[in-house]
């Protein structure tokens, strides 16, 4: 009940306020422009106006000025010196308020359309930008995610204001275009006088040249401004998915991310520039055809603007079913790219089943999904536009008759209503472009709500470490680690799991697929972070190192290794901005990839193609082994890297890599023949270490190893 006794008196503070400010005008406006004063009286007059409205509000309200009453009051009062002075600034040669304000029906009269006019200005602040009540922050989410948009177009400040301010002149232009067209007519018909008609083609002239100077100006300065904004927003959310944990990208659908990449940004950069652009070019042509008509007859701008509330009621209903189609029709397209992407990378492996036939259905099943989507949204749009189009011409057949009527009475003439019809067809079109766009405005922020989330999206891996020692001995501690991948959060894949790795030692860790040693790897290389336990470093947890530190100092080879296109040097040197050919080349003997990189055509600038394509298995992964030893690493990671290698090159590799250094080092393997002379042996099942030793010591007990070992002999 207080609630709404509070909205009844700040309603009924409101009205009071607008019937004392009617009074006060209807008596002294018509006083003001008899006497002929200058434009900036009638700023004289907006003031008290403003005041007293605002003091009624104030004095009614015991005490307080709500924020949209008071906007409201503000835009009411200073609209009519606004426009009465832009005229006279442009040198219109039309008053708006001059002729109507003369006598008591024109004051009325222009009130009304002042009062109609500020109610939807505020009416469209109170629905876009933000307010500070935390109370409606759930509700003005698409606001605030306006408002950020535009924060992030400054700067392009510049070249915003000089695209509005020739969308300003384009607009102005091509109202006065209409007018002076009538003018021309008149002189054709009535008597003849040639200065008046020279004048009026000299006139259409001068603004015909505006009007292009002013739309091209706009084009290019807002083009130019987008092109910018893309590119410096582009760069932002890449960096920003670039740093976001690899648990992010287990969860994430890599098209969903290439997707606001190349769609939502764009997207995004079009709220802004081109969508203010039309509103704002929109809004200046229909206040100004406003002005214009009801200058020629305001009982026929009357008439006319009944199309109003009919399209937006019929553009409402469109809008929200056409919404919610929108973003399924997105959802569907950003499928369709996924089962793209997967195919065509595994295009291999599609061949070798002789699956071109079943994946091509998959692929066109995902596209009529989205054809379906989009025909049903299109539909919508063609049944509202068909609605729309019909309201407007029943319209504009009543308003022909009753013009007929006006200009037998002499109220008009053919020229006035020449222009009047021009004026008619562009406020029509005027009217649905802002209807539209303010659907399509928050289409533009739902996109642009995607990418805040990224930008917003702190990772959840510690990234603050600062630790970078000069020396390090690469001493690794496992201690009672607890891990699950985020996408199977139900799956323990480490329980307890403890284990050392000494300084300078190889420890090899065995056991089935799918028990947990690959995670090892990646946990030291802090892909992941454990849920429970600890990872220490020289007796320190690897959360204080900092993170570059930590990749060149640690050093994970996989078995699948990844190459980017380019040379092998790039490859081999990649994320080391200064590393020498000799480094390179001496990194590639130790992995046993400088003689066939030497026999290859262009040597080390060989390319290595998409994703290393134009290498063999083998040899990608040599040069993946070169790549990780360039960096002179204290602790090194082989994870089933000589998997594809014959035996001469694995002895190498562990002989010339392994054993000539004091690195500590982790080796990952299914071959049990290669870890025989292994400093310590580490068998991992369920998630922690069920043996530890040498090969000698794990053969004497006859445990998991040594049934891995017979296994592996009768295979």
């Amino acid at each position: 009940m207080r609630r709404n006794s509070s909205a009844l008196r700040k309603t009924f503070a409101v009205i009071l306020a607008l019937v004392a400010d009617a009074c006060l005008v209807h008596g002294i406006a018509p006083l003001v422009h008899a006497g002929n004063l200058l434009w900036l009286s009638g700023w004289l007059l907006a003031l008290i106006r403003c005041c007293l409205a605002l003091t009624a509000v104030y004095l009614l309200n015991l005490g307080e000025v709500p924020p949209a009453p008071a906007r409201f009051l503000a835009l009411h009062s200073a609209l009519p010196a606004a426009l009465e002075s832009l005229s006279a600034v442009m040198r219109l040669g039309v008053h708006p308020c001059g002729a109507t304000m003369r006598s008591a029906a024109g004051v009325a009269r222009w009130w009304m359309i002042c009062a109609g006019l500020s109610l939807a200005a505020a009416l469209f602040w109170e629905g876009w930008l933000p307010d500070s009540s935390g109370a409606k922050k759930k509700r003005q989410k698409p606001r605030v995610l306006f408002m950020r948009v535009v924060r992030m177009y400054r700067p392009d400040l510049a070249l915003l204001l000089g695209g509005f301010g020739f969308l300003t002149l384009a607009a102005v232009c091509e109202i006065q275009i209409r007018f002076y067209t009538g003018k021309v007519i008149d002189n054709l018909r009535d008597n003849y006088v040639p200065d008046e008609f020279l004048s009026a083609l000299l006139l259409m002239g001068v603004f015909s040249v505006g009007s292009l100077v002013g739309t091209g100006g706009r084009g290019g300065l807002l083009m130019w401004a987008i092109n910018s904004f893309q590119c410096r927003v582009k760069g932002k959310l890449f960096r920003a998915q670039t740093k976001q944990e690899i648990a992010f990208f287990d969860t994430t659908k890599i098209g969903e991310l290439t997707s606001l990449l190349s769609k939502d940004i764009p997207l995004m950069a079009q709220t802004v520039c081109l969508n203010i652009n039309v509103v704002l070019r929109t809004l200046i042509k229909t206040v100004y055809t406003l002005i214009f008509m009801l200058d020629l007859s305001w009982t026929l701008t009357c008439l006319v603007l009944m199309e109003v509330p009919v399209s937006g009621r019929i553009q409402s209903i469109t809008d929200k079913h056409c919404q919610r189609l929108t973003q399924a029709t997105h959802d569907s397209m950003t499928a369709a790219n996924e089962t793209a992407n997967e195919i065509l990378s595994a295009v291999r492996t599609v061949r070798s089943f002789n699956a071109e036939k079943h994946e091509a259905r998959r692929y066109d099943n995902k596209l009529l999904d989205t054809h379906r989507l989009k025909s049903r949204r299109d539909t919508f749009r063609v049944v509202s536009l068909l609605a729309r189009r019909l309201t407007g011409l029943a319209i504009h057949v009543l308003m022909l008759w009753y013009a007929r009527l006006f200009i037998q009475k002499g109220h008009m003439t053919i020229g006035n209503l020449v222009s009047f019809i021009l004026y008619q067809s562009d406020i029509g079109d005027n009217i649905r472009t802002l209807i539209y766009m303010s659907s399509h405005m928050v289409n533009s922020v739902g996109a642009a709500g995607k990418v805040f989330e990224v930008l917003d999206r702190q990772p959840q891996i510690r990234t603050d470490g600062a630790l970078a020692p000069d020396r390090l001995a690469g001493h690794v501690i496992f201690r009672h680690l607890k891990f699950t991948y985020p996408a199977h959060p139900d799956v323990a894949v480490l329980q307890d799991f403890s284990l050392e790795l000494p300084v300078g030692r190889i420890t090899a860790l065995v056991g089935v697929s799918g028990e947990g040693k690959s995670t090892c790897a990646r946990l030291l290389k802090r892909l992941y972070d454990p849920h429970d336990g600890q990872i220490l470093l020289d007796g320190i947890e690897l959360q204080s190192y900092d993170c570059r530190y930590l990749s060149k100092k640690i050093a994970v080879v996989s078995q699948e290794p990844v190459l980017f296109s380019g040379s092998i040097r790039y490859n081999i040197a990649y994320g080391l901005a200064d590393c020498s050919l000799d480094a390179i080349q001496k990194a590639a003997l130790q992995a046993n990839a400088h003689d066939f990189i030497t026999q290859l055509e262009k040597g080390y600038n060989t390319e290595v193609g998409e994703g290393g394509s134009l290498l063999s298995k083998s040899e990608r992964q040599r040069v993946a082994i070169a790549r990780a030893v360039v960096r002179q690493p204290r602790v090194l990671v082989l994870d089933e890297v000589t998997s594809s290698l014959d035996e001469h090159s694995q002895n190498k590799v562990l002989q010339d890599l392994v054993r000539t250094s004091d690195r500590t080092v982790l080796l990952i393997t299914h071959n049990l023949k290669t870890i025989e002379t292994a400093d310590q042996i580490v068998v991992i099942g369920a998630g922690s270490v069920q043996e530890r030793g040498t090969h000698r010591q794990l053969m004497e007990k006859n445990g998991m190893y040594c049934k891995m070992r017979e296994t592996l002999a009768t295979a």
